[in-house]
């Protein structure tokens, strides 16, 4: 079994503010009739800080030194390029994002609490 990772340890933060680089790149706020109508100039308004959760993940890294070592393995991108791609991914396939969206008919409430514990 491998770990397979891009040999990053980025924040929460940083990969949000990615986001919205690759965002402002593809599709410019200032084009876009849906920002204009909220009032925001950049996607970076759109972020909100929250209280922080039980649970919540400040950081992401993965130790990829085993398939390194045993079977030479090396990311063939750089994380910026992959989020932009995958920014771009979505962008193109808005369709298949709806039809997820409508399936699992996510309502942005909070996900992954145990049952027992509170909501508060």
């Amino acid at each position: 079994k491998y770990n397979i990772g891009g040999d990053n340890e980025l924040t929460n933060l940083v990969i949000v503010d990615g986001i919205c680089t690759a965002l402002e790149s593809l599709v410019p706020a200032a084009a876009n009739d849906a920002m204009r109508r909220a009032g925001k100039e950049t996607y970076r308004e759109l972020c909100v800080h929250v209280p922080d959760r039980l649970g919540h993940d400040r950081r992401y890294a993965v130790d990829a030194s085993k398939i390194k070592a045993e079977l030479g393995w090396a990311p063939l991108q750089e994380f910026q390029t992959g989020l932009r791609d995958t920014v771009r991914w979505y962008l193109e396939n808005r369709p298949w994002v709806t039809a997820v969206q409508t399936k699992a008919r996510y309502e942005r409430e909070r996900l992954g609490l145990d049952a027992g514990r509170s909501r508060a």
